[in-house]
């Protein structure tokens, strides 16, 4: 009976509290910089934090006739932007955000008798993105929104050649990814701030088949195709 009653108490306290929110949220406020909705061109700059991962697709067989390829753990990276932003309409916008970004993953290289190699593979991106931004009706001085759309990266730290002491694993250096992802616009006095989650998938496989030679084909052999995936923390300033 005493869980009963406190999980009434608790509910009854996340409703009041719930409807509380959607109240103030409801409460007229005096809008920062009303009119910028009704641009119908404006820039800024973005920064923001990634990691990196790849998705495998494995060839069949053992572990006494071929490694186990996987990424070890994920390496924190950083990116910047800047931001063009052109209205199409009310809720609408086209959104090109040309940068850098840069980043790294670490492989582990599995045998049967355990870890037998790791190696870590650097990317620093050059970014081409252009997305739709689809936004929800303001309130007072915020508004959520989604964004999905393409984008095409260079990679520049991408191994023409292979190295004497490894990594033996190389990536083709360019591809063609999706993104989508939310945010929320916070206008205030002077700028709009918005943090955005984005996740970005590529198309192409990445991976550079040609053997490395002196028996060191075996990484490149332990993996049959590779896509890259990138997690992005964005904090844009416009």
């Amino acid at each position: 009976m005493r869980y009963k009653s406190h999980l009434k108490k608790h509910l009854a306290i996340i409703l009041f509290l719930s409807i509380a929110l959607h109240s103030y949220g409801q409460v007229s406020k005096v809008q920062n910089d009303p009119g910028y909705d009704y641009k119908w061109i404006h820039f800024g700059f973005m920064v923001g934090f990634n990691t990196m991962d790849f998705g495998f697709t494995r060839p069949g067989g053992t572990l006494d006739s071929i490694l186990f390829a996987d990424v070890s753990r994920p390496k924190p990276g950083f990116q910047v932007s800047i931001v063009s932003d052109l209205r199409m309409g009310e809720y609408l916008s086209l959104r090109f955000l040309p940068g850098i970004t840069f980043g790294a993953r670490e492989f582990s290289f599995y045998d049967s008798a355990g870890l037998a190699s790791q190696q870590t593979v650097e990317s620093n991106f050059l970014d081409f993105p252009l997305l739709v931004k689809y936004k929800s009706h303001r309130v007072n001085n915020y508004r959520p929104y989604v964004i999905g759309g393409v984008n095409l990266r260079y990679d520049m730290a991408a191994r023409k050649d292979y190295e004497e002491n490894g990594p033996f694993i190389r990536l083709n250096p360019m591809d063609f990814y999706v993104e989508l992802g939310f945010g929320i616009d916070f206008f205030l006095q002077y700028f709009k701030f918005s943090p955005e989650l984005k996740v970005s998938a590529g198309f192409r496989d990445v991976l550079v088949h040609d053997p490395a030679g002196g028996g060191n084909d075996i990484y490149a052999n332990s993996i049959n195709r590779l896509n890259s995936y990138v997690v992005m923390l964005c904090f844009y300033f416009e």
